[in-house]
């Protein structure tokens, strides 16, 4: 019947064609040819679809599919699916789905496996149709008195998965953000506890992009001090997964060449919330889900007013910021969901700074520089983004979405600030020279409008042991900048420079400009995982094009990266990737500056301006084992990145100034240790080493060292607990970095450099859990119905170390510069108070 069914339809439709075609029904519509055609289409699809399962059985054989998940719901991936004493098997995909044919009969028993949990088997009493058969696998695990250890995650390609149950109680000098985590981690640096940028193996702030839930988000531009940059757009109460690479990722990601943040959101099933206060301000975030909609929504607020307060410079400080997110899924059929992801921003920094006394140099030669300031400091970032998305699922080895964002920021920065400064030398002898004193004026009135959207499209199938990716964007931006700027200063009387027909400023700085252009881009890459008998392969290749109408530059992108774990001894994990990577222009990139014969600088935009490129080759793995009854993982990789087409950049606080043009190659290599596991039973820590060497030639002058390139980095995370007292605990995070070549404002390193002092910190919090355990004083009250409350003292820079992030440069009447330094925070302490339900 089917098979007659599907015949006379195909005959239905060919009759059709040919007497439209042939002319005999001349006088047609043309919408009625097409409406039966496509329901022709439907009834063969659907009797298709129906009659598989029915061909499957006649020929003996029913399929068996189903998830695989852990205690925790979470997905296995590789896990492998085995009909018991045959070779018959499979293995599952990234959502822990597989799918495997059997022959029709009597019992069988299927096998699950996977590298760190424990074997499950089902028995099947009658295998005659077709069924599902959800498992669920326990990691191995033992048990340490009251703990229990479970084992760990393997790394099969560039992208690392991040433990982020901490981050909660990470003592964070920003008021907690996933950045704070990700520059304890193994190639990234930062050295400035008041800013979330990080530079990873070398590269400058502006080469990391940030993803969430698949979409690009980006942060404000005119942003020059830690003091000024506020919130992450990341809010780590509603993220679910962090992922992190810091290079060699794969072609889905886009065109940037150090490394890529990948932040899921949270899809609650359901009632779940929190809510913090601190000393540097407060959150809260709520979850639900009813029926076909599920939510979550974040409100926070930050203040670093009492973190301010311990720097040189006194005076009244007031950071407020504040942003909302909520993201939203809705549920229209098994196969249809609308994904809304939505972020208000508001940053707003006030500063009138009264005095400052900064004493600097040597033990034997001390200098002392203080100012008496007039004058203020008022900026406002705010910044909107919104994003649909729509996904259709046609089955779990298919999926296909669109979706569509707008960011809009609007940043305004003015100050006014004078400055009246004396310095001298320790002990006095006496004398002074004659730049002892002095006075300076800065002002800006800087504005920038921006706005960028995005339209795209992804997709997904699964083949056998392949998983085909592809993709397309279109993004189209539009910023437009006024800035105005200038510096005046003056020694005993003497205004710098000075000049017989006038008074100049010493430096200035004007822009009126506007950038639009449209982004394309596309990319396809093929996941490949496979089992052989020398082990088990993970194989990524793909290619990646993008072209912007702007500068009209088109760029192609070939990536690859191979992942094995040796059958031998599956302790082991070995990778290796390579790929070419570019860094497309943005605003910032495309600014030269240009001084007229007056010695006025202006800004100009270099349309002729070309995308850096950087061609990674890593090598690396890891080695699991056990030691005294605990695991330990060690992990390391080798990078060698070969820079060109460079556009170089000077780095003032957080400030990139860049060339704006391509005058310099280089290179960045080195090598990244990690040591993870359990130095206290049932706690995860974790040191990393990580050593590089990065230079570059500009303009013909070698062994340039990179901004951002301190030569070596230490950086750890410990967590302890009170054997007798398992509601104290302790955590602690150290990062040690050595010394960033630095030059005075609007100067080349061609004309030198000067080095900053290493960068060395540590910050150590304490948390008392009051109700969420059995033992806990509150237990016995309603308190108990939270999931946890915890009251935590959080002391930062626990040693008091004074870092450097910048110097304020001050001349004589002889134009000698010297360079006073600006000091970092000192140490504060934190109170915080968390309730989770």
């Amino acid at each position: 019947m089917r098979d007659w069914i599907t015949s006379a339809s195909r005959t239905f439709v060919s009759g059709w064609t040919l007497m439209s075609t042939s002319g005999e029904y001349p006088h047609s519509p043309s919408h009625i040819r097409s409406h039966i055609l496509f329901i022709t289409i439907i009834i063969n699809l659907t009797i298709c679809t129906i009659s598989l399962p029915c061909f499957g059985q006649e020929n003996g054989h029913i399929r068996i599919n189903g998830y695989v998940r852990d205690s925790d719901g979470n997905p296995i991936e590789l896990a492998i699916v085995q009909v018991k004493n045959t070779l018959n098997g499979t293995t599952t995909n990234d959502k822990g789905f597989y799918s495997l044919s059997v022959a029709a009969g009597d019992s069988l028993s299927l096998i699950y496996s996977c590298l760190g949990y424990n074997k499950a088997e089902r028995i099947i009493p009658v295998a005659s149709h077709d069924m599902r058969l959800n498992v669920q696998m326990n990691a191995l695990s033992f048990n340490l008195g009251e703990v229990a250890v479970t084992a760990q995650r393997r790394q099969l390609t560039s992208v690392e998965t991040l433990q982020t149950g901490q981050i909660k109680f990470l003592p964070d000098p920003t008021g907690g953000s996933i950045e704070s985590l990700i520059v304890t981690h193994t190639g990234v640096s930062s050295s400035n506890e008041l800013s979330s940028q990080y530079s990873v193996r070398g590269g400058s702030y502006d080469e990391n992009i940030v993803y969430v839930n698949g979409l690009e988000v980006f942060r404000p531009l005119l942003i020059r001090s830690g003091q000024q940059e506020g919130l992450s757009f990341v809010n780590p109460d509603m993220t679910e997964e962090v992922k992190f690479t810091a290079g060699g990722f794969e072609a889905k990601y886009g065109d940037k060449m150090s490394s890529v943040l990948d932040i899921t959101y949270k899809k609650p099933q359901e009632l779940e919330g929190s809510a913090s206060i601190s000393l540097l301000g407060a959150s809260t975030y709520v979850g639900s889900s009813s029926g076909k909609l599920s939510q979550v929504t974040g409100l926070r607020y930050k203040t670093s007013r009492a973190l301010l307060k311990t720097l040189d410079t006194d005076g009244d400080y007031d950071p407020v910021f504040i942003d909302i997110q909520t993201y939203m899924t809705f549920t229209i059929s098994p196969k249809w969901e609308v994904n809304f992801l939505g972020n208000l921003a508001s940053n707003t920094f006030t500063f009138k700074p009264q005095a400052r006394k900064t004493s600097f140099g040597t033990t034997d030669s001390i200098t002392n520089f203080k100012v008496d300031f007039a004058g203020q400091e008022k900026d406002r970032f705010q910044t909107q983004f919104g994003a649909i998305t729509m996904k259709y699922r046609h089955n779990e080895n298919r999926e296909a979405a669109i979706q569509a964002s707008v960011f809009n920021s609007m940043e305004a920065e003015s100050y006014d600030i004078a400055g009246k400064y004396t310095y001298e030398d320790q002990p006095d002898n006496g004398s002074f020279s004659p730049f002892s004193t002095g006075y300076y004026h800065e002002h800006a009135r800087n504005r920038l409008h921006a706005i960028v959207t995005n339209i795209g499209h992804f997709a997904s199938i699964r083949a056998g042991s392949n998983t085909i990716q592809w993709g397309a964007n279109t993004q189209w931006e539009r910023i437009n900048d006024r800035i105005s700027e200038w510096e005046k200063r003056d020694s005993l009387g003497y205004s710098i420079p000075h000049r017989e027909d006038g008074v100049y400023v010493t430096s200035n700085l004007y822009s009126d400009n506007e950038v639009s252009g449209l982004r394309l881009s596309t990319y396809l890459q093929d996941a490949w995982k496979f089992r052989s008998r020398h082990g088990l392969f993970t194989i990524l290749s793909g290619i990646r094009g993008s072209y912007w109408t702007y500068n009209r530059e088109f760029i192609f992108s070939p990536r690859f990266s191979i992942g094995f774990i040796p059958n031998f001894d599956q302790n082991f994990t070995l990778r290796a990737a390579a790929g070419v990577y570019y860094q497309p222009p943005f605003y910032k990139e495309l600014r030269q500056i240009n001084v007229d014969d007056d010695g006025n600088r202006h800004i100009k935009l270099n349309k002729k301006l070309k995308s850096q490129r950087s061609i990674h080759l890593i090598i690396g793995g890891d080695y699991v084992f056990k030691l005294m009854d605990r695991n330990y993982k060690f992990a390391t990789e080798l990078y060698y990145k070969k820079l060109d087409n460079l556009n170089p950049y000077t780095i003032n606080n957080v400030k990139l100034y860049y060339y704006g043009e391509n005058c310099a190659t280089g290179y960045a290599a080195g090598a990244d240790f990690k040591f993870f596991g359990e130095f206290v039973p049932g706690t995860d820590s974790w040191i990393n080493l990580s050593l590089m060497k990065a230079e570059q030639n500009i303009r013909g002058n070698k062994h340039i060292p990179f901004p951002n390139n301190p030569g070596y980095s230490i950086s750890l995370y410990f967590s302890d607990y009170f054997p007798s007292y398992k509601h104290l605990t302790l955590h602690l995070r150290g990062m040690l970095s050595g010394r960033l070549p630095i030059t005075p404002p609007y100067q080349g390193y061609e004309q030198g450099y000067h080095h900053t002092t290493p960068y060395r910190r540590v910050d150590i919090g304490i948390s008392y859990q009051l109700a969420g355990r059995k033992g806990t004083i509150m237990e016995r009250y309603f308190l108990r119905q939270f999931k946890s409350i915890c009251l935590g003292l959080d002391i930062f820079n626990l040693f008091d170390m004074q870092n450097i992030n910048s110097y304020l440069w001050i001349t004589d009447y002889q134009s000698r510069s010297l360079a006073v330094p600006n000091y970092l925070t000192g140490r504060q302490l934190n109170l915080r108070l968390l309730a989770e339900f």
